[in-house]
């Protein structure tokens, strides 16, 4: 059987695994990608955060991402039948960058992975990963190319940034349920004529169409916008149908959606993702380290996935490069606790989001800028500023503060009440 040897083995081309790999080649050790699927290849997560952008500028990959021509991105708007709160990132209170991108993920993810390409780090597509043997931090790795062709190879370590594929916590038996409520996304990509600057471009939008269901609307450079709706499984059980009959009759029962997008043209079928969520005891082990979405996905309200997979490569990517050098490496403290950080912030505000918790935040008359300006940064994806009280208490500070507004709104009902009598 063929044998190669690298110094790193990363699974995956996604955006978890290129970060990875390019900052690993970077340092001047010897990368390998295998990557299950052909590229491109169609996947969602299509609206960015700027924290990414920081991950992103590291691995070098920026210049290459603007001639794209993707989208920028400034902000996130919420909508909530008349009511409308938006934010903008320049407004954040974290300093760092205040922009990124809306992208079709097909074009966007072969960016990363051709330019990981063009700097010297070969990528196998369409490469399964049959079996993985571990000798302490040394393994084997079996691979089976797209023709039943079997070969190894031999690695120092291994990022697993596999995504869905969850590689190695599938072969390992590393998984377990997330605490998060099982839900379905019904979208399509729509040729969107009649867009206009009072949906701004610039931004995505997120309607609340009733507890527990949201659309997303995420408009493209090319005039193409992704829509989405998310809820619970039953929730479409009362739109009967083929997935097309039942997406029109969602367009049509919000009214949001409903002129802008009646008779919209699909580009394609809408699709359906559900039961998304999985997570793991350990991102870490002898030898290998889970990135992005393998170690945990919680929801697409917010953009945390690609954010999570960026930074989390970019962690676990120096930190590889230190443990080749020799250096005594605290897994712990330098990597599961930031990356739980994350997780974990991102986790309240999205079981926030659906408990209604959220709604009486963003849609409160005249809100208290400074406590914009720190959710603001929550959104914008630096869940890991500890000076940000909303990041730092993210567990009790919302809800702390919804009651605080259900408070207010009571006693000024109330004293408005006594003055009429």
């Amino acid at each position: 059987m063929k044998t190669e040897q690298v110094d790193v083995l990363v699974i995956g081309a996604g955006p978890a695994g290129t970060v990875a790999a390019s900052i690993i080649h970077q340092a001047g050790y010897k990368v390998k990608i295998v990557e299950k699927q052909k590229f491109p290849r169609f996947v969602i997560g299509e609206s960015l955060l700027p924290r990414s952008m920081e991950a992103l500028d590291e691995a070098g990959f920026i210049p290459a991402i603007k001639q794209k021509g993707f989208q920028e991105k400034s902000g996130a708007k919420f909508v909530k039948g008349n009511a409308v709160c938006d934010f903008t990132f320049k407004e954040q209170y974290t300093s760092g960058w205040n922009w990124t991108w809306q992208v079709t993920r097909a074009d966007f993810d072969k960016t990363l992975a051709d330019t990981c390409e063009s700097m010297g780090i070969p990528i196998a597509y369409e490469t399964t990963v049959t079996a993985i043997r571990f000798n302490g931090q040394d393994s084997v790795t079996t691979v089976e190319d797209a023709q039943g062709n079997s070969s190894e190879i031999q690695a120092r370590f291994i990022v697993d940034g596999s995504g869905y594929g969850r590689v190695i916590p599938r072969l390992f038996n590393l998984e377990k349920h997330s605490m998060m409520q099982p839900r379905r996304a019904l979208f399509a990509h729509t040729n969107d004529v009649r867009r206009s600057m009072a949906d701004e471009p610039n931004r995505i939008t997120a309607v609340v169409h009733q507890k527990g269901v949201w659309i997303w609307i995420i408009p493209f450079a090319t005039g193409i916008t992704s829509l989405g709706f998310v809820g619970n499984p039953e929730f479409f059980d009362q739109y009967p149908g083929t997935p097309e009959q039942q997406y029109r009759a969602l367009l049509e029962a919000e009214p949001y959606t409903r002129e802008r997008f009646r008779d919209v043209e699909l580009v394609f079928e809408p699709r359906v993702l559900q039961s998304w969520s999985a997570t793991t005891d350990k991102f870490y082990g002898d030898g290998f380290v889970l990135t992005g979405n393998v170690t945990e996905f919680l929801d697409p309200i917010f953009s945390s996935g690609v954010t999570l997979a960026c930074v989390s490569s970019q962690t676990a990517a120096k930190l590889v490069i230190r443990k080749l050098k020799g250096e005594a490496v605290d897994w712990e403290a330098g990597y599961m606790a930031p990356t739980l950080q994350g997780v974990n912030t991102f986790r309240s505000y999205v079981m926030a989001w659906y408990e209604g918790t959220l709604d009486t935040i963003f849609f409160k008359e005249n809100p208290d800028p400074k406590v914009k300006q720190q959710i603001c940064s929550v959104l914008a994806g630096y869940v890991w500023d500890m000076s940000n009280p909303f990041v730092k208490e993210h567990d009790t500070a919302l809800k702390r503060l919804a009651r605080t507004i259900e408070l207010r709104t009571k006693i000024d009902k109330l004293n408005s009440e006594l003055e009429q009598q």
